[in-house]
């Protein structure tokens, strides 16, 4: 259950992020607004770590590097959602952006990349997923032009 939740929240909080941070990129510029965004992410980041963490720093050597990529991703993130956002309407861009997750995820599951467990893509997640990209063409399709 705790899961779902965190699930919702994530999905509406990048799709709030995703414009404002649009919306804030048109006033100061793409890159600058990620490093506002960045920056502000560490703030809070800092603080949320000393208030509940309880992890330690020292376990970055016994990982493995690739996993130390996160931040890098977060700044393609940010920055592909700004652009894809800025030139598609929000809920295209995002339909898109859940259909590619999705896709990436299940490739992940399928060779269990990155320690996730094996988990098959079976024709029925293939149907699911047809749905989807289904779904964005025609919510996109505009008949009046």
């Amino acid at each position: 259950m705790l899961g779902s939740v965190m699930s919702i929240i994530a999905g509406a909080a990048m799709s709030l992020q995703g414009v404002i941070n649009t919306r804030l990129s048109e006033k100061i510029g793409l890159y600058e607004s990620n490093v506002f965004v960045q920056g502000t992410a560490l703030i809070f980041g800092l603080i949320a770590m000393w208030i509940l963490g309880k992890g330690d720093f020292a376990g970055l050597a016994e990982t493995k590097k690739v996993y130390w990529s996160g931040g890098l991703l977060g700044t393609v993130i940010i920055i592909a959602v700004m652009m894809a956002i800025g030139n598609l309407s929000p809920t295209h861009a995002i339909a898109i952006i859940l259909i590619s997750q999705l896709l990436s995820a299940a490739v992940i599951d399928a060779f269990g990349w990155l320690g996730a467990e094996k988990v098959p893509f079976t024709w029925n997640k293939w149907v699911g997923l047809g749905f989807m990209i289904a779904g964005v063409i025609a919510f996109k399709w505009d008949r009046s032009g």
